[in-house]
């Protein structure tokens, strides 16, 4: 179990690591171009596909690490830790993987759509609304991944 664990626990540094490499480092450089490579490269929306195509990339890993983690939660509600203990954990990983979902299944198809209409689908308020949306559900899985991977850590030691 404790190997496992520790697999646990790369796994979902690596989920969060990867979470912070696409909004901090990739997302300004593909929706900035200009500042790189000169102006009229590409536009917006070109940007927004080239993105998404990441993102349907990560969708995958998310949906098995974010499946993974739930899973082992599960199996760990039977061994001897402290009831409050289990459950923290275990609801964090339920949270994580409900916004997981809601991200891969919800948002990312939604964003398809729009991109398979055109620029001008991608330029309304209500896509701008989701894909806000969609950022907030991004943070608030990312800090519940954290919040659990430093229980897990501490709890190992």
């Amino acid at each position: 179990m404790v190997k496992f664990r520790s697999f646990y626990l790369l796994l979902l540094g690596i989920c969060i690591g990867a979470e912070l490499a696409i909004g901090i480092f990739m997302a300004p450089v593909i929706f900035y171009p200009s500042q790189y490579i000169g102006e009229g490269v590409l536009s917006h929306y070109q940007s927004g596909q080239l993105m998404t195509q990441v993102f349907l990339k990560y969708n995958v890993m998310l949906t098995f690490i974010s499946s993974l983690i739930f899973l082992f939660e599960i199996v760990n509600l039977k061994n001897s830790e402290s009831f409050n203990y289990k459950i923290s954990a275990f609801f964090l990983a339920f949270i994580i993987t409900l916004l997981a979902m809601a991200f891969v299944f919800y948002f990312t198809p939604y964003i398809l759509d729009a991109q398979k209409i055109g620029a001008e689908a991608t330029a309304t308020a209500e896509f701008a609304s989701m894909h806000k949306a969609s950022e907030f559900v991004m943070k608030a899985m990312m800090l519940a991944q954290a919040v659990l991977f430093f229980i897990r850590v501490r709890k190992e030691s």
